[in-house]
């Protein structure tokens, strides 16, 4: 793959911002290079622009290579950064799915970027015809979030590697939720296709989405075009401490998320009894979509009993259902004896 068919044309041609810690890698006795305040250690330091002690730890917990790793301010960074650097504003176009997460056609709209979506079977899945039949030669990226926000589910995988086999520019796989799936992550796939970005997040599974840390995997010559147009220094030095500290106890999110899971059955078990409660689909994240009557409604009774759940009733294809994450079994407790007093 020719990226630089793919490129902006003043992408190509941009000469990054250098900075002092660009300059300069390793340790010093000394540094007067920044124009740092000297009091206030560590924090009167700039951080590592490239995180490079993060993404070392990351590479050996996802077994990917550090120069295959972009590290950004929540997902949202490298989805934006990828729209900037393939699509030119006015010409090109992204193809994505619809219901699906809606910072894409956020990021698409403020780069002036047309999206276009092809909508999912009644089984929230995806028809590859359908997803190539939409694109055409200004079609550069292509986003997929699997599994899905707000459907819940993950899609075909077959039909995900289909669609990068036979698409000419950039696909994105979205795998926020993958930690909550039975499905494993296309990971071990990345290095088999020069086209493919994998966006991860520690706002799920990992329990800190305060700290704002998403993750993408590429090709180094993917991860290098992110790495030029980023803004310097893009993740500060305490989500980098923070980020650190959980990478070194994997164990613990791994019970964070078995209980999750657990408590999704759970939940999805004690719903299943309400008379207005017409569908719970099936989910592999850590969040029900539920279809109720007058979803609404039950949406202002909650909010008045200081239960926040989140609508989804306008969103195509799941009208009348309220999305519900899995909280403590505490907090599912308080939710199922409020919804109790509705009967």
């Amino acid at each position: 793959m020719n990226l630089n068919k793919l490129l902006r044309k003043n992408i190509q041609t941009l000469k990054p911002y250098s900075s002092a810690r660009d300059e300069y890698t390793g340790k010093a006795m000394v540094y007067l290079d920044a124009n740092e305040n000297p009091f206030n250690q560590p924090y009167n330091r700039y951080p590592d622009p490239l995180q490079r002690e993060v993404k070392e730890k990351i590479s050996v917990i996802k077994n990917i290579a550090a120069n295959q790793i972009f590290l950004g301010n929540g997902s949202d960074e490298p989805i934006d950064l990828l729209i900037r650097a393939f699509c030119e504003p006015g010409v090109d176009n992204i193809v994505t799915i619809d219901p699906t997460y809606g910072m894409y056609q956020v990021a698409a709209d403020i780069s002036g970027v047309e999206l276009c979506k092809v909508s999912l079977n009644k089984n929230f899945d995806l028809d590859t015809a359908k997803i190539i039949a939409k694109t055409n030669i200004n079609s550069k990226l292509i986003f997929l979030c699997s599994p899905n926000n707000p459907t819940g589910n993950s899609l075909n995988k077959e039909a995900i590697l289909n669609i990068v086999k036979s698409f000419k520019g950039i696909v994105i796989i979205d795998e926020a939720y993958i930690d909550f799936a039975p499905e494993k992550s296309l990971l071990p796939q990345l290095n088999s296709f020069e086209n493919l970005v994998i966006l991860q997040t520690f706002s799920k599974a990992w329990g800190v989405a305060g700290i704002r840390l998403g993750m993408a995997f590429a090709s180094p010559e993917i991860i290098n075009i992110l790495n030029k147009i980023k803004y310097p220094y893009n993740i500060n030095i305490l989500t980098q401490q923070k980020a650190m500290e959980l990478l070194s106890k994997k164990e613990e999110v791994k019970s964070w998320v078995n209980q999750i899971i657990t408590e999704r059955k759970k939940m999805a078990e004690l719903l299943g009894k309400f008379p207005f409660v017409l569908k719970i689909y099936p989910s592999d994240t850590n969040f029900l979509l539920v279809k109720m009557h007058d979803a609404n409604g039950i949406y202002n009774y909650l909010v008045d009993e200081g239960i926040i759940v989140r609508d989804r009733s306008k969103v195509h294809l799941c009208e009348n259902s309220l999305r519900i994450t899995i909280g403590t079994s505490n907090e599912n407790e308080i939710l199922i004896n409020a919804l109790k007093q509705l009967i």
